[in-house]
Parts: structure tokens; C-alpha cells; sequence
């Protein structure tokens, strides 16, 4: 037990001094602050604000009323003109405008147009806030004819169906919310268990072509070497992930206490959101089985790296093909993962969810919408008993295969032998 946390300290200790761990631990958090304050400046500056000239035949769509949408939603601008569609056609340069809209002149409530068509000599791209002002000044021109004074109105365009979900079971679960938390648990386990196991078997292959396993195994069994270089770079994952955390967390409120007082009714309901979700789902429950599940799959699929690194040499395109089998079995579990947060009952979410090869992910995405509503404590158990066993199967495996992979160089092996040496007394 002692050579196994030395080794665990030798491995974690050697990982998180470097430098490439520094700059990662430091980059997801840039990258975040770049999210948050970079993504409204790029909109702000590369958006276009188009110059929609307005021909009216109708005579509904008046100065008054265009003026009125043009403030109500900024960006492009609708100008009313008398000019001929021939003329403007001729002279869109001369003029300032980037297109127009012809209104017919038979337009009214009951009897308004399929299609407003913007003629332009470019590609405008995107014409959404042209199509919101459009629509601000037909729905004036509506409600006035109709007699519909400005409290009607905004009786009218604050009435709205809103339609969610709720398990009878778990109450509190609302389904957008448990997608969203589903599919972040999800992900992150992807990403680690793709970014780690890569570096365990990388880490592997190192010793190995530097002949310090060799050196290694005259005083420690080589399982108890595999063993300890997982757990070593798992508690990596975890240091960098734990950091991640505490870094995005302090640059969320520094950049909350940094907003002016406009944006503090944003903030307000941001924070007001946050709480309603972790008043809405079992938030403990999740923490415990995240751990579990990012534990069980990270260790399982470690170990297969490490037996896959053990048989290598320097060749990389050797390493890739070995493991290219392992990468697409975690992306198709990803996959996987993406249809149980949309259906977390269907057939393939709840077998995806109890075979081991895919249920890290998947169950992840299922268990935010509710224990026992949705995942039912059986389906629980199987799944998390047979990750623990498939684990413990896996390690054992691997371990054979490392014992013998570890030492051998100048040999290509296949999976074939690979199996054969796991089952060679």
C-alpha cells in the first residue's frame, strides 16, 4: 500500500508543477472572462445595421408609427420614403439604403400579405430586427383598428401559454432544468475522461521508451504501478477541476459587483434563476452520484489506456490506432447521452444508462430529472454495480496485460495478443 502512494504522489506531484498545467488551470478561466465580456462586444461591433427604406401604397405605415418601432428596437433603421422602387432600384448607393420593402396597397387587417419581400443588390444575411419592426407597426396597426386601447394591448402581449413538465413523483423538477444540468454533468465527465485517459496512457508510453518502468517494476508490482499512476493523474482531474471552479466562481462575482446599476435587475433575476434551480432538483444526490459516476468512468477507462500505453513503443500512429477503438466507444456514449436529455425514459437512455461502457454519461443526463420519478432506485443500483464490477473486471484485465506489455519492446502487438496475455498464467 505504501508503493502504491508513492507512486500516487510521485505522479500527481510531477503533473501539477509543470508548466502546461499552470497555463491550463489558468486558460478555461480566461476563456470564460473572454465569454462573458468579449461575445457582447464582438456582437456589438461586427453586427450589421441595415437601412430599410419604406414605400407605403397602404397608408397604415406612417412616420409616426416608424419612428415608434425604430426606438422600441434598436439596430437597423426603417425609413419612410416616397421614392419610386424603380428609382431606388437605380440608386441604392446614392441614397444610403441597404434595400426596400414595398407595402401593397390592398394591406389591411383582414386581408394582410403572405410575404414582405426586402430587394437588395447584396446579400443582407440576417433580418430579424427588420422583421421584429415590421411586425411592431402591423400589430399598431391591428390593434387600432380594432379599437384596442394601450392597456388592452399590453394585457394582449403579456398573455401568453407557457408550457413545462413535471414528473409527478419529483414535483420539483423542472425538464429544461434538469436537461440543462444533465447535459453539463455529461460533458464534463466526456471531456475529462477523453483529456486524462489520453494522459494516462501517454504517461505510460513515457516510462516505458525511457526505461523507467524497468526500474520500477525490481521493486513495485506492475499493477500496483498501473494502479497508481491512475489514481495519481485522477486526483490531477480533480485539483484541476475543483480550481476551475473556485476561479470562475470569483470571476462571476467580480464581474457581478463590477455592473452598473442598469444591470442590476439582470443580475437579480440571474441570481433568482440559480436559486429556483438548486431549489428544483436534488442538488446533493447529484453532487454524490457525479463523483461516483466521474470516478467509475474515469478508472474504467484509465485502465484500458494503461494497458493500451503499456503495449506501445514511440511509434504515435501505433498509440492512435490502439486506442482509437477505446476513443470512439466514449464519443459514441456521448451520443448516447444526447438523446436520454431529451427522452431520459426512453429504451436506449435506460440501457445506455446501466451498461458500464456508456453509463458515466448517459445516467448523468437522466438523473437530474428525478430519483425515483425517472430513474428508478433499481436501475440505480444495477447501473452503479456493475460499473464497480466492470471497473474491478477492467483493472484486473489491464493489469495482466500491463505486466507483460510494459517490458516488451520492438513488437507490435494486436488486441488478439493483447487478450491472450491478460488470460496466460
Amino acid at each position: 500500500m505504501n508503493k502504491i502512494l508513492l507512486i500516487i504522489q510521485r505522479e500527481y506531484l510531477s503533473r501539477v508543477r509543470k508548466k502546461s498545467f499552470i497555463i491550463t488551470t489558468l486558460l478555461l478561466p480566461l476563456a470564460y472572462l473572454g465569454l462573458i465580456f468579449g461575445t457582447s462586444y464582438i456582437s456589438e461591433k461586427a453586427g450589421t445595421n441595415l437601412k430599410i427604406a419604406i414605400i407605403d401604397s397602404s397608408g397604415s405605415f406612417t412616420q409616426q408609427r416608424i419612428d415608434q418601432a425604430n426606438k422600441d428596437y434598436p439596430g437597423s433603421t426603417l425609413t419612410l420614403t416616397t421614392d419610386a422602387p424603380a428609382d431606388l432600384a437605380q440608386h441604392f448607393d446614392a441614397k444610403g439604403y441597404d434595400g426596400y420593402v414595398v407595402i401593397p396597397a390592398n394591406t389591411m387587417v383582414s386581408r394582410s400579405p403572405d410575404n414582405l419581400v426586402i430587394k437588395a443588390k447584396k446579400t443582407l444575411g440576417t433580418v430579424n430586427e427588420v422583421q421584429a419592426k415590421l411586425n411592431s407597426i402591423w400589430n399598431a396597426i391591428k390593434y387600432e383598428s380594432l379599437g384596442i386601447d394601450t392597456v388592452k394591448q399590453n394585457v394582449l402581449n403579456e398573455s401568453k401559454l407557457r408550457v413545462k413538465t413535471e414528473n409527478t413523483v419529483n414535483k420539483t423538477t423542472d425538464a429544461s432544468t434538469a436537461y440543462g444540468i444533465g447535459f453539463a454533468c455529461g460533458l464534463l465527465i466526456y471531456f475529462i475522461m477523453l483529456l486524462y485517459g489520453t494522459q494516462v496512457m501517454m504517461g505510460v508510453m513515457e516510462e516505458k521508451t525511457n526505461r523507467i518502468a524497468e526500474i520500477m517494476v525490481s521493486s513495485v508490482k506492475p499493477f500496483q504501478m498501473m494502479i497508481g499512476k491512475i489514481i495519481g493523474i485522477a486526483l490531477v482531474a480533480l485539483t484541476q477541476f475543483v480550481l476551475w471552479i473556485v476561479f470562475i466562481t470569483l470571476i462571476y462575482n467580480i464581474s457581478k459587483a463590477g455592473m452598473g446599476g442598469a444591470d442590476k435587475n439582470a443580475v437579480a433575476g440571474i441570481i433568482g434563476g440559480i436559486q429556483k434551480t438548486f431549489t428544483s432538483v436534488d442538488v446533493p444526490a447529484i453532487l454524490f452520484l457525479f463523483a461516483f459516476y466521474f470516478l467509475g468512468g474515469f478508472f474504467f477507462y484509465a485502465s484500458i489506456y494503461a494497458a493500451v500505453g503499456s503495449t506501445v513503443n514511440e511509434d504515435m500512429r501505433e498509440a492512435q490506432s490502439l486506442s482509437f477503438p477505446i476513443t470512439m466507444i466514449i464519443v459514441f456514449a456521448f451520443f448516447l447521452m444526447t438523446t436520454a436529455a431529451k427522452d431520459p425514459a426512453s429504451p436506449i437512455a435506460v440501457w445506455g444508462s446501466i451498461i458500464p461502457f456508456t453509463s458515466p454519461l448517459v445516467m448523468m443526463a437522466r438523473i437530474p430529472y428525478g430519483l425515483p420519478g425517472t430513474v428508478p432506485y433499481w436501475q440505480l443500483a444495477l447501473s452503479m454495480a456493475l460499473l464497480v464490477a466492470s471497473f474491478l473486471f477492467v483493472s484486473w484485465f489491464a493489469g495482466r496485460i500491463y505486466r507483460t506489455g510494459i517490458l516488451m519492446y520492438g513488437k507490435k502487438p494486436t488486441w488478439r495478443e493483447m487478450i491472450r496475455w491478460a488470460f496466460r498464467k
